[in-house]
């Protein structure tokens, strides 16, 4: 079995925190004009047709069987409920307010990698988890009293996606990362198809089809294509780092978020939300530079022997 390597983890994280916001950015863009069930068919869609040929033509392995079959499916499922959250709460919050709020999900994560799939959580990065989701609760307060309910959406997003990567960890060093993201798509497209079939005519607007521009096209075209990518970087970080190192790594997406925000849509958190954004992000970078040094000292202990 491949040995983690935390450093590399925590690189591939990075990209992911990177593109995945640029993607949500224009979801919420599309979010008033195209339905959410629209969104999400396209988006696995292009998933599937991007990799299927990269899975035949380098001959990677996507075939699966048992447990790790029932487990990909289980993740297919969840992904879809995450992302079909998070563009729901898209369309009333702002950018980084809505990633920022979801970050109660590296607290989860945390809890579930300690108790479920018993890795090791040190005190030091067990208190800045804590410190983290405080902050998440003081943007949290403000977005809830403006928009109501929706501002909850992302908490939904954060406990999804804590049991999608606890699934994804539990398969990544089993699963070739595209063969997986391949096989993804094509379920998710399997469930979404149906499903939006039987609802296309009924007076549910989020499951509904509409006709796209070209413009709109274009841009549900870049979702797929930045969805996949964000997705392949977060499964082949947990191929090489535990859940709970890469977690609290994750708070460097709200950042990145509130620049798109402002830069696309003007948007600024206000004065709340700006102070538990600070919060998390400054909890995150401690874990980050936290890693760094167990990092050093797990290197330079061999040569004191």
């Amino acid at each position: 079995m491949e040995q983690d390597k935390p450093l590399l983890g925590i690189f591939l994280m990075l990209g992911f925190c990177v593109v995945a916001p640029m993607g949500d950015a224009v979801a919420k863009l599309l979010g008033q004009s195209v339905p959410v069930g629209q969104l999400l068919f396209v988006r696995f869609l292009v998933q599937a047709l991007l990799l299927i040929p990269l899975v035949w033509a380098t001959g990677r392995v996507w075939r699966m069987h048992g447990r790790v079959l029932w487990l990909t499916l289980v993740r297919t499922v969840l992904h879809i409920l995450g992302i079909g959250a998070m563009f729901t709460a898209l369309q009333y919050l702002p950018l980084a307010d809505a990633i920022a709020i979801a970050f109660v999900m590296p607290f989860i994560m945390l809890l579930l990698g300690k108790y479920i799939l018993g890795e090791e959580v040190g005190s030091r990065r067990f208190i800045a988890c804590i410190v983290g989701f405080i902050g998440t609760l003081l943007v949290v307060q403000p977005s809830f009293a403006e928009v109501g309910w929706p501002a909850l959406l992302p908490l939904l997003v954060a406990v999804t996606f804590s049991f999608f990567m606890l699934v994804t960890r539990q398969i990544a060093k089993q699963t070739d990362p595209v063969g997986l993201q391949a096989v993804s798509g094509i379920m998710a497209v399997c469930i979404m198809g149906p499903i939006l079939w039987v609802t296309h005519y009924g007076s549910f607007e989020p499951l509904t089809f509409i006709t796209p521009s070209t413009g709109e096209w274009a841009l549900l075209m870049t979702i797929g294509v930045l969805g996949t990518c964000a997705h392949l970087l977060m499964t082949w970080s947990l191929r090489y780092a535990p859940s709970a190192t890469l977690a609290p790594m994750q708070y460097l997406e709200i950042p990145v978020a509130t620049v798109i925000g402002l830069l696309v849509f003007g948007d600024l958190p206000n004065g709340l939300a700006a102070l538990g954004i600070c919060i998390t992000i400054a909890a995150g970078l401690y874990i980050v530079l936290r890693e760094r040094a167990i990092a050093r000292m797990a290197t330079r202990a061999p040569a004191s022997v």
